[in-house]
């Protein structure tokens, strides 16, 4: 039972089209079948009440020579076919008495001497009927036979018997049978090919759906347009209001999130102005403790914007100039360093996000990588097929720097955890890129670097042009 149960979960977790071809051509089948067990039934009653007829032909030919005037014990002569003329030709007749001695049988020249099986082992038993059977000749071989009775009055009663060869009857059912198989399998095909035409034709509107939320999900449409049928219309109707709603929902947060950096950068601004009045060592220690509110504030706006924006349908940021313009920027910014920084970036590659969360991301990990580069940066840029079967973009930044061991790149994703306090920053870069790559269900792990330094891996949703 447990194995048919989990052949029906995995049934039911099938598509609608594969469960819709399943079941019509299982159902199919079962018809089919049917009906040729029915049709072989009706076929094999048909042939057998022919051949039946044809025997009774034979018998009432032997009755009407019995019933004639004369000695009813007499030599009744040839019926008018040569194969009962032929020893053991397989077409028989007999005519004897009830319960006769085999000397008062007279029989067929093709019986040999042999006897016919007795439908009736009692004599008297249904007599007077016309009864039809199998048996077995001489040479046992088998044997359609049919059997009357005849009541002659003072000279008594006879049984006739008539026999002709049953495999007749079976090679005419064969070949029926053939003709019914080959006729089934082609009506089968023909039923299949109609149902695959009639689900694909049926499914459709379905099918023009999913690619319009495709064309959603990559940027390239807003709404769900065209039309569908009445049954699906509603669905349609539902899901463009969704999606207005998910619309407004995102800009009323982007907006209060950007009021909401407004208010608070605004008197952050005035506490560090009117620190500079204060005394030297006041001063330092409220512009310290600004400085830090100022990052976290930014750190947690930018997660919470992010957040907002994560799930944006159809937002889509080509990455080749974003990651182009970073690397201009950081090669100024490290130019002292005589800092070189390759791409190889596809031009075709997308990032299914907001340009700048992938700027915030890439732009942290690439600065991380020329604060501790030697004099090298590289920066390559792929499309990888996930176990999920969905595309991820993949961003790997290398540098010729010391590196970290294996041990030490765990610690350094923690928010705000600094392995080395000689170089600048708030130690929140890495964590800031774990966050929104964790918000975008996608993730940044560390790495050793071919150049000698560190590896950054960056995995984001994305797919190509």
């Amino acid at each position: 039972m447990t194995g048919v149960h989990s052949i029906l979960d995995r049934f039911e977790r099938r598509s609608i089209a594969v469960r819709l071809a399943v079941s019509a051509l299982f159902w199919s089948f079962v018809i089919l079948l049917i009906a040729g067990l029915i049709l072989s039934t009706l076929y094999r009653d048909n042939t057998e009440r022919a051949f039946d007829q044809r025997l009774l032909v034979y018998a009432n030919t032997l009755a009407s020579n019995l019933v004639a005037p004369g000695d009813p014990d007499r030599d009744l002569g040839p019926i008018g076919d040569p194969r009962f003329e032929l020893p053991l030709s397989g077409w028989y007749w007999q005519v004897a008495r009830p319960n006769a001695k085999p000397r008062e049988i007279r029989s067929s020249k093709s019986l040999f001497g042999g006897q016919l099986p007795s439908l009736t082992p009692n004599a008297d038993e249904n007599f007077g009927q016309i009864r039809r059977g199998y048996g077995k000749a001489p040479d046992e071989r088998g044997l359609r036979v049919i059997e009357r009775d005849i009541d002659l009055g003072e000279d008594g009663r006879f049984i006739i018997r008539v026999g002709g060869p049953s495999d007749e009857i079976e090679a005419d059912v064969r070949r029926f049978l053939v003709a019914l198989t080959v006729t089934f399998l082609l009506l089968g095909m023909a039923l299949g090919a109609s149902t695959l035409l009639q689900i694909r034709f049926g499914l459709q509107p379905l099918v023009n759906l999913r690619s319009a939320l495709g064309a959603i999900r990559r940027g390239e449409a807003e709404r769900i347009a065209g039309e569908y049928p009445r049954d699906i219309a509603p669905l349609v109707g539902e899901l463009n209001q969704l999606l207005d709603t998910n619309r407004e929902i995102l800009e009323r947060a982007r907006t209060q999130v950007g009021n909401l950096a407004h208010a608070l950068k605004t008197p952050l601004s005035i506490i560090v102005n009117e620190a500079e009045n204060a005394p030297d060592e006041v001063a330092a220690k409220v512009r310290e403790q600004a400085t830090i509110m100022r990052d976290q504030v930014n750190y947690y706006l930018d997660r919470a914007r992010a957040a907002a924006l994560a799930g944006t349908l159809g937002t889509l940021t080509e990455a080749e100039p974003v990651i182009a313009g970073l690397a201009r920027t950081f090669a100024k910014i490290y130019r002292d360093k005589d800092l070189t920084i390759d791409l190889a970036i596809a031009p075709n590659l997308r990032f299914r996000g907001e340009r700048q969360d992938l700027e915030e991301m890439a732009g942290n990990l690439i600065d991380n990588a020329s604060k501790w580069a030697a004099g090298r940066v590289a920066v390559t840029g792929e499309i990888v097929l996930m176990d999920d079967e969905r595309s991820r973009l993949r961003l790997m930044i290398d540098d010729d720097g010391p590196g970290l061991p294996e041990a030490a790149r765990e610690e350094v994703l923690k928010r705000g955890h600094r392995l080395d306090e000689t170089k600048p920053g708030s130690g929140l870069g890495l964590s800031i890129v774990r966050d929104l790559a964790g918000l975008y269900r996608g993730a940044v792990k560390l790495e050793a670097s071919p150049l000698g330094g560190l590896r950054a891996v960056l995995e984001l949703p994305g797919d190509r042009a």
